[in-house]
């Protein structure tokens, strides 16, 4: 949604209670988003430098038709779960699986 710079950037968020999901503080990286919940800043975060540069970084990047995002209020939606195809990462799965099967 392009609150963080980056992944690792994104985890530290949450794992400090500045993220969350449907009105209640997540601070588990993993947690799984269900479509239709909203994702958002709490509102003492949103002053934050480093995510309001995130937030300008990811405006120059192409949107992803599953996820709507409002930069307005610092909240985006998961629409849908995406398939594997509309996910933008270079990763070889099966390579993933192959190392940790050993």
């Amino acid at each position: 949604m392009g609150f963080a710079g980056s992944r690792k950037a994104a985890r530290q968020l949450i794992r400090h209670r500045h993220v969350e999901v449907n009105q209640k503080s997540v601070d588990i990286p993993s947690f799984h988003v269900q479509p239709g919940q909203e994702v958002r800043l709490r509102v003492k975060s949103r002053e934050q430098v480093s995510v309001l540069t995130a937030m300008d970084q990811s405006s120059r990047g192409a949107p992803l038709s599953w996820i709507a995002v409002d930069k307005e209020s610092f909240s985006g939606r998961v629409l849908e779960k995406p398939a594997r195809t509309s996910i933008p990462i270079a990763a070889q799965e099966q390579l993933v699986v192959e190392l940790y099967s050993k």
